[in-house]
């Protein structure tokens, strides 16, 4: 949603921190602790804690455990920072997030906070440095990988300094139930036991109900105080397209409804990630790939790009993503189907993160299913690692194959009823539901014929019976004397390509993973065939049947101001873009396009009646008001970082 008072989730990066505006509780004067809702005004420029905010913090400055479920954008990072700010001390984050740790520090410095991290990326005199600023209470916020915990001098170094509080971030690592298991994680019980004075934060925007417990079994979070957010993104259109030459599909899905827009593309193989990358760029988008096979120097610039440039598209593997804070993602699509609905939920939500519309496309085939349902049957792991693999593809499969609201669905899978959203294709156009249980007993029975021939194939084989093809292959291997040859020529190779799909995620089918992909009956074919079981299935929309993503307006930055201050927006998105350049750091930095509006429609004639914007904090003020004012003034043109150092010395 637009920054209006309300705490907004994003942070900006990187700048020099004027003395006059740090805020913290590290400073070693003895006088009162500043109050929660001031520390937010006067840092980040909001007048008020969005939601369960405010009581997740003063829990936790009170000295209170907390474990905070709260989507992604939701604002969950204030949830420590502000505290951290306000007990003395340091606030010590541990983060998986190693990539991004300079990011994160960058962002807070540029809003006046004094912020550290240590990791392997540094050399020993860059971490002497941190250590010694948190030593000499120099550090309102430390950032930590798990990993650093484990090692005895980081310990020692902990026990020598003042710790404000610990938060644990994508706290959902923990659980093995979780999609982003990590095995540093389990030992993090030890910060209660070894500190059992220092309140904790546990925030991830990814956990249902058994992953919820196993997080707070696991952190010896059972006495904390639990918050769990409406995980619903109203900004996110979902939509599941049939795969019909996927890459074409996307090419469309970029073309006509996200020309220039930035967003990420997620496959499911690296191969697969470089083709889609190069498939694009030849078609004339700025589009890059990032997986873990890529040199760290390329995954490293290729990231920075699409953090600070405009319109950058980055193909990717789910090695790419977590912890991205860029506000303007328009889409997120997935080639390849995600293996659980969690992974799917948090690969969505890095859309939109400034509340502006945004779409979440997802192309699903029969080929996914096959390849997911042998993945598992191949995995590696016990009998119980293989069903909780399975548990989460069929929550998965449900959610592509309902035919009722998709958000209901996503949202029920977390445990949170919600009504029909009309704001997904099922319910923009709502897909047909059909009685298959004829059809499917007309393709279980062709498997049973073929079965008593000692023979298993695959789906087009199957396919070319039914709709009684007279192919060379059929003719050869005398399959058009089946008794079923012919008999699914009602319906077209697509339509029963989709009810093979939908039997295999209703696992009335498996793939024989020992027969290179072929059919074959499962334990719930027999009651089937008996007609004991009735087998409802879904039509998909043809296509061409319409386009769904302008149903909540256009997702254009300038969309919801007068026609008067679309001039005033556009000189402020110049003035930003020059000021951005300068410094190195992405546009949004600087300020989120929901401020620029903000200030657009305003119209702020001086420092003090800019200083009233919503997310224009105090050190932004003083860093960047003469500018702001200036690129206001139709006379003046866009100054960058340079010139407006010169209007305030």
């Amino acid at each position: 949603m637009p920054a209006t008072a309300a705490a907004s989730g994003a942070g900006p990066m990187s700048a020099t921190v004027p003395a006059s505006v740090v805020v913290g509780g590290t400073t070693g004067d003895d006088g009162p602790r500043p109050h929660p809702l001031d520390v937010l005004h006067r840092v980040w420029g909001y007048d008020q804690f969005r939601g369960e905010q405010a009581q997740i913090i003063e829990t936790v400055v009170g000295g209170g455990d907390a474990l905070v479920l709260m989507p992604t954008g939701g604002g969950k990072s204030l949830c420590y920072q502000v505290p951290a700010l306000v007990r003395p001390g340091t606030g010590v984050v541990v983060s998986p997030l190693i990539a991004l740790m300079q990011d994160q520090v960058d962002a807070l410095s540029a809003l006046g906070v004094r912020a550290g991290f240590l990791n392997s990326t540094q050399d020993p005199a860059q971490r002497r440095a941190v250590e010694q600023a948190y030593l000499a209470g120099e550090l309102d916020l430390l950032y930590l990988a798990p990993e650093r915990l484990r090692v005895r001098e980081t310990v020692e170094l902990l026990d020598r300094g003042t710790v404000a509080l610990f938060a644990i971030d994508e706290a959902h690592c923990v659980s093995q139930w979780g999609h982003d298991f990590r095995p540093d994680y389990l030992q993090l019980s030890m910060l209660h036991e070894r500190w059992p004075d220092v309140p904790r934060i546990a925030l991830t925007a990814t956990a249902t109900e058994a992953t919820h417990r196993e997080i707070a079994e696991r952190l010896q979070l059972g006495d904390a105080r639990h918050f769990v957010a409406s995980f619903d993104r109203p900004n996110i259109q979902y939509r599941i397209a049939p795969k019909d030459n996927p890459r074409n599909q996307l090419l469309t899905l970029l073309r006509e409804e996200h020309p220039g827009d930035a967003g990420i593309v997620y496959c499911l193989s690296r191969s697969s990630v470089e083709q889609t990358a190069e498939f694009l760029a030849g078609q004339g988008i700025t589009a890059l790939p990032y997986h873990a096979g890529l040199d760290r120097n390329v995954r490293a610039r290729n990231q920075a790009r699409f953090l600070r440039e405009d319109g950058v598209v980055m193909v990717a593997t789910i090695a790419f993503g977590m912890g991205i804070d860029k506000p303007d993602v328009r889409f997120v699509a997935h080639l390849d189907l995600p293996k659980s609905v969690e992974g799917y939920y948090q690969e969505t939500g890095r859309a939109g993160r400034d509340g502006l519309p945004s779409t979440a496309w997802l192309a699903y085939g029969l080929a996914d299913v096959v390849q997911q349902r042998r993945l598992i049957d191949t995995s590696e792991g016990d009998a119980a690692h293989r069903r909780r693999l399975t548990q989460h593809l069929d929550a998965m499969l449900a959610l592509c194959e309902t035919v009722t609201c998709r958000r209901v669905q996503l949202l029920g899978y977390f445990g949170q009823a919600s009504e029909p959203c009309g704001n997904c294709d099922t319910c923009l156009i709502p897909p047909d539901a059909w009685d298959g249980t004829v059809a499917a007993q007309k393709l279980l029975s062709t498997i049973v014929r073929l079965d008593q021939r000692g023979q298993r194939y695959g789906v087009g084989h199957l396919v070319d019976i039914l709709r009684g093809k007279q192919t060379p292959r059929v003719q050869q291997l005398g399959h058009a004397s089946l008794s079923t040859f012919g008999l699914g020529a009602d319906l077209s190779d697509g339509e029963w390509r989709g009810v093979v799909r939908q039997l295999l995620a209703a696992e009335l089918l498996e793939v024989d993973t020992e027969g290179y992909g072929t059919l074959r009956l499962s334990p719930g074919s027999a009651d089937v065939l008996r007609g004991e079981r009735t087998v409802p299935l879904r039509r998909d929309p043809t296509a061409g049947s319409g386009r769904t993503r302008r149903a909540r307006g256009s997702s254009t930055p300038a969309a919801d101001l007068a026609p008067g201050d679309v001039g005033a927006f556009e000189r402020l998105r110049a003035w930003r873009a020059a000021a951005a350049r300068e410094q190195g750091v992405p546009a949004y930095v600087v300020f989120h396009d929901a401020t620029l509006r903000e200030i657009a429609s305003r119209m702020p004639g001086s420092l003090d009646e800019l200083g009233t914007v919503s997310g224009v904090g105090a050190t932004k003020l003083e860093r960047y008001g003469p500018g702001v004012l200036a690129a206001l003034d139709e006379s003046t043109a866009p100054v960058g970082a340079a010139a407006q150092a010169e209007q305030t010395d």
